[in-house]
Order: structure tokens, then C-alpha cells, then sequence
């Protein structure tokens, strides 16, 4: 077959006729490239030239001898992390904390939206959209700086217990109550900013559709149904796959600042666990090992649940 087509002048010729074309395109819009090249230089920079890191995962590394220089130890770091008795818990936690967050948190912004989408007072939409999206802007350190202040033994949370004759709970010192405070501070935090892009999305819904719906006699929740529900749910579709190929990556800093000695049982995480490994205990061929198995379940996450959504929706990143 290839050496037929490299025989076939016409094949050779449409193919150089391709080439041509797509190269006079990128010189006609060369402008569009050149703002492209930044971000294109930051991802080699910052994110593939550092893979070469990664190395250091199968080696018992020694800072002295450099990664080149370090010996190879194969899969010894893997076995030793799947063989630890802390291997299921961190799984649990993990898989736990991300998928009630992602079970929680992912609907909530297009419930936000819809709403907002429907409010017809423009002064009284901009306040709600204000508030909700105001605390996206606290840093995560102040946000759990409000939590121990909220929830602690003498904060306001117990004091308002107490007023109404119950008795304290402490709250961060229970396993049990480390997600829901996790989980419920996420949600408050992040809820008004993500109804951001289904807002996007809505506001490129034809103004058309709505009057055919009317016309053809349909309410306010039959619109939603059948006009804003489905501009939205290719967004939706796109937001879950980047969000579930990511769920094993639940940002560290939150857990990390609310784990307590007594709440680690539930609190610790892979992210947290290859922090102390890593940078705590100087482990980093370990440390690299957890991080790559992370990182290799959520490719695998990410491709399964993109071909998923593609087949069931005719939707995906590729």
C-alpha cells in the first residue's frame, strides 16, 4: 500500500497541494500563532521538559550523583508504596473526598446559573452574581483560618450550640466531620465561580428559541428544559471530563491546613502524603513513584470517561 502510493502521482500531487495550503494558512494568520507561541513556550518549559524528573521514580535517588547518575531500582518504589498499610486508606480517602466533592459540587453551578439566567432584574442579578462570586477570592489559607475560627472548640459554631442548650462537638478533632466541612467549604467557595462559564454558554442562547417555546405555549421550566438545559450540556459534558481526569489530583493546600493529629485518619490524601514524603522526609524517589501512580490513574480516568461521553453524547476533548 505505501509503496503504491508513493508511486501514484496524484496522490503525491494532492498531498504537496495540502501541504501548501496549510503552510500559506499559517503565514496568512501568522498573528494568531505568535500570540499562541507564549503559551505553547510555557507548557514545554514548565510542563513536558520537567517529565524528564519523573526518571528519578525508578532510581534510588542521590541528589550527589544527579539523576543520570543515581542506580535503577525498576518498580522497588511502586511495590514498596502498593505494599504499605496505608495504600487503601489513601486510596479511600482520596477517591472519597474527590468524588463526593465532584458528586456536590459539579451540578450546583448550573443549578446557580439557570437561576441567575432567569432573575430579570438586572440590579438585583448583579448583587446575587457579587456575592456568590466574592468568595472564590479568599486564599486558601484564610479560608481555613475562617474554618478553625467557625468550628473550633470555643468558636462560633459550638458557642451557638451551647446557647441552645446541645453540647460542643468538636469538630476538628472527629475524622467523621472532615469531609463535610471540606466538602461544604469547597462548594461555598467555588460554586459562584464555576456558574461562571454556564453563564457564558447561556447568554449564547438564541432569544428566538425562547419566543418559539412561548409561542408554542411552554412555562418557565419547560424553557429551561428544552432551550437553556441543552446549550449548556456540551459544556457540562466538557467540564465533567476535565474534572473527573482529574479527580485523584484534589488540591493538597485545604487538606493539608485542616488536618489535624486527630481527623489524619480521614484527612490524609495522596497529594498531602507525597508533600510529607517528598519534601517532609526527604523520600523523593517515593514521593515521585506516589505522584507518577496519581498521575497514571487519572490519564486513565480521563481517557475512559472522554470516550464514554463521546459515545453517549457524541461530545469530547478529542
Amino acid at each position: 500500500m505505501e509503496i503504491a502510493r508513493k508511486a501514484d502521482p496524484v496522490i503525491n500531487s494532492t498531498t504537496t497541494v495540502k501541504k501548501g495550503l496549510k503552510l500559506k494558512k499559517i503565514l496568512t494568520n501568522y498573528q494568531l500563532y505568535l500570540f499562541l507561541l507564549p503559551a505553547l513556550i510555557y507548557f514545554i518549559v514548565f510542563h513536558y521538559v520537567p517529565m524528564y524528573g519523573v526518571l528519578i521514580a525508578f532510581k534510588d535517588f542521590v541528589a550527589t550523583k544527579g539523576i543520570m547518575g543515581s542506580p535503577w531500582v525498576g518498580f522497588k518504589h511502586f511495590e514498596r508504596f502498593f505494599d504499605s498499610y496505608q495504600f487503601w486508606s489513601l486510596i479511600k480517602n482520596t477517591l472519597g473526598l474527590s468524588v463526593t466533592q465532584l458528586v456536590v459540587g459539579f451540578p450546583l453551578p448550573i443549578f446557580l446559573a439557570l437561576m441567575l439566567n432567569q432573575m430579570r432584574s438586572e440590579k438585583s442579578k448583579r448583587f446575587v452574581q457579587t456575592v456568590v462570586y466574592a468568595p472564590h477570592f479568599i486564599s486558601v489559607v484564610v479560608l481555613a483560618g475562617m474554618i478553625y475560627v467557625f468550628f473550633s472548640n470555643n468558636g462560633l459554631i459550638n458557642n451557638l450550640i451551647l446557647m441552645f442548650g446541645g453540647d460542643p462537638i468538636s469538630f476538628m478533632a472527629k475524622p467523621e466531620w472532615f469531609k463535610p466541612l471540606y466538602i461544604a467549604s469547597g462548594v461555598w467557595q467555588e460554586t459562584g465561580w464555576a456558574a461562571i462559564i454556564y453563564l457564558a454558554a447561556l447568554a449564547g442562547v438564541s432569544p428566538e428559541l425562547h419566543e418559539a417555546a412561548i409561542m408554542d405555549g411552554a412555562n418557565k421550566w419547560q424553557r429551561i428544559f428544552h432551550v437553556d438545559i441543552p446549550a449548556i450540556m456540551p459544556t457540562a459534558v466538557i467540564l465533567l471530563i476535565l474534572s473527573v481526569g482529574s479527580i485523584m489530583n484534589i488540591g493538597f493546600e485545604k487538606a493539608y491546613l485542616l488536618q489535624t493529629p486527630m481527623n489524619q485518619p480521614s484527612a490524609e490524601i495522596i497529594p498531602t502524603y507525597v508533600y510529607k514524603m517528598g519534601l517532609q522526609q526527604a523520600q523523593y524517589s517515593f514521593a515521585a513513584a506516589v505522584g507518577l501512580f496519581n498521575a497514571v490513574i487519572n490519564l486513565i480516568l480521563l481517557v475512559a470517561v472522554n470516550k464514554f461521553a463521546k459515545r453517549l453524547s457524541g461530545t469530547g476533548l478529542w
